[in-house]
């Protein structure tokens, strides 16, 4: 049961891939609270997958793999979505969202270019960094405090180091590490 596509947690995880594309539409007709509404249910949906995988006895690599791939396509319609509705905050905090963006990138190509695959750590620090960055983002946008949004960024930078750190420890690929620490205790 642990690798089919269709259990709960999975098709949660392919609901948020389904719902980008209609992220994406709502940020370029530029209709800002379909938009939200939209990427709330994406933020939702990113909590409980993991949450009823590991309830349900269903976590899998497979799983892994399709909430890592929800959570880039999310990150990415959200930047999209702050570019097209809200150009002055998308301004504002363009070295944020650079920063934001790096913290990304780079751990995906080192470890990509290690393992020649993505990885999927889902440290405790990503999922932390994860659970924030959604009211961080609406008191950006709704409020238009930026100190949050930009601790989560900073939280995300931390976080790109630990995974950096991750695939220089690992000898092969593996998913669902709670974090360095935990991934180097096992390994003695």
């Amino acid at each position: 049961m642990k690798d089919q596509l269709l259990t709960l947690p999975n098709s949660l995880s392919l609901l948020r891939l389904v719902l980008v594309p209609c992220l994406i539409w709502t940020a370029i007709e530029g209709i800002s609270s379909s938009f939200l509404w939209l990427l709330g249910v994406c933020f939702l949906s990113d909590i409980l997958d993991g949450f009823l995988a590991r309830r349900l006895n269903q976590v899998s690599v497979l799983g892994a793999r399709l909430d890592s791939f929800g959570d880039i396509l999310t990150y990415a319609a959200m930047i999209l979505g702050l570019h097209q509705l809200w150009p002055s905050i998308f301004n504002e905090q363009a070295v944020f969202l650079f920063s934001a963006t790096m913290s990304f990138l780079i751990p995906l190509i080192f470890a990509m270019s290690k393992f020649g695959e993505y990885p999927s750590y889902h440290t405790v620090g990503a999922k932390v960094a994860a659970v924030l960055l959604a009211p961080s983002y609406y008191i950006l946008i709704l409020i238009g405090a930026d100190i949050w949004f930009r601790l989560v960024v900073f939280l995300y930078l931390l976080v790109a180091f630990e995974e950096i750190l991750i695939t220089l420890v690992l000898d092969a690929p593996k998913t669902n590490i709670k974090s360095i620490i935990s991934l180097i205790l096992d390994k003695s």
